[in-house]
């Protein structure tokens, strides 16, 4: 990619819709070779942007999807434990010559190994790697992050070094549940992803989901904007949520959002009992505004 503008370009023939500023800092990401952070709330197109750098690059995503407890063994490699005993019982059926010592040493061959994404992206470089929710795991993991991020290169005691020809593209997303510690967001570029203006939404309806009538689409994306205004939802829609309700109320045939129908698919857009009912008494008076 030449600059940012040839970025948000061809995100944009993905259906994904950049604007100046997160192009740039991708665009930057891509000529230093440096890690993005990517922070903002649920549903705002951080997991979407990795998927369409892959596929805008024609690159492999490789995904690693965080959680609590996770450590290095699920996030570089494992080996194939049942694989490996029948290999083993095959040596015994063939009544082989081999020592003790070059049995064991035959079970860590290349062919019993199960690579996790890390390991998967190192390999398979130049690739792109999306480690999402970052957040959810613990201390422990940030660290062995770093060091895999600052070196390209992992460890093997039974085969050796694995080192990626050409650093992968690594988009981390985090929806700040916890802080990062400074050693990881140093080694990133970082970007704040916020909820998108009510013209830049209908853009993004339109690219995403081309079967919704500009009209609906317009509709939709006014009521979304008046209830992330509020202050008494549990869990304000996202992008995502946006795009899900469009595509809901199309199925439906709808073609201008009416207050029956709007109540009627709600499931699409609010994920909570408390948020449904409140929207609910509201609906009639975002729908007259």
């Amino acid at each position: 990619m030449h600059d940012a503008a040839d970025v948000a370009a061809r995100l944009g023939a993905t259906g994904y819709l950049a604007d100046d500023e997160l192009a740039t800092v991708l665009f930057l990401t891509m000529r230093m070779q440096r890690p993005l952070l990517l922070e903002g709330e649920p549903g705002t197109g951080k997991t979407a942007l990795a998927e369409a750098l892959a596929e805008s690059l024609d690159l492999p995503l490789i995904r690693l999807q965080c959680y609590e407890g996770i450590d290095a063994t699920q996030a570089l490699y494992d080996w194939d434990f049942p694989r490996q005993i029948l290999h083993l019982r095959a040596l015994e059926a063939a009544g082989t010559d081999a020592t003790a010592e070059e049995a064991e040493k035959s079970l860590y061959d290349e062919r019993f190994l199960l690579a996790r994404p890390v390991l998967a992206a190192l390999q398979q470089s130049p690739a792109v790697l999306l480690i999402d929710e970052v957040d959810r795991a613990d201390d422990e993991f940030e660290a062995f992050l770093l060091e895999v991020l600052s070196t390209w290169q992992v460890t093997i005691p039974e085969l050796g070094t694995v080192s990626a020809a050409t650093p992968p593209h690594v988009v981390l997303t985090s929806n700040r549940t916890r802080e990062l510690h400074d050693a990881l967001k140093r080694r990133c570029l970082y970007h704040w992803i916020d909820h998108p203006g009510l013209d830049r939404e209908v853009a993004i309806v339109r690219s995403r989901a081309p079967e919704v009538a500009e009209a609906l689409a317009r509709q939709v994306v006014g009521v979304v904007q008046q209830l992330r205004d509020r202050d008494d939802l549990l869990k304000p829609p996202g992008v995502a949520e946006t795009l899900d309700w469009a595509r809901a109320l199309t199925h439906l045939g709808t073609t201008h959002l009416d207050l029956a129908t709007a109540a009627a698919t709600l499931g699409a857009l609010v994920k909570y009992r408390e948020d449904a009912d409140r929207v609910r008494q509201a609906l009639d008076r975002m729908l007259t505004t």
